[in-house]
């Protein structure tokens, strides 16, 4: 079940990035919801995500490290 919601945590941000508000939004509820291990998980594809994606990168203040 929690892998699932990982995948599924990945599919959503991907169908909101085309709005940073909507992606830092779907970013927040996601960190509420996600292990912390999945958090961790989260971190390096949402690093690998954005990298041509500036307009998300103030998103990614979100994540506590």
């Amino acid at each position: 079940m929690a892998r699932a919601m990982l995948e599924y945590t990945k599919t959503v941000l991907k169908k909101v990035s085309f709005s940073r508000d909507l992606f830092c939004k779907e970013l927040e509820k996601a960190l509420k919801r996600l292990l912390p291990y999945e958090v961790d998980e989260l971190t390096i594809w949402l690093r690998q995500y954005t990298h041509n994606k500036p307009e998300l990168y103030s998103c990614l203040a979100l994540i506590k490290k």
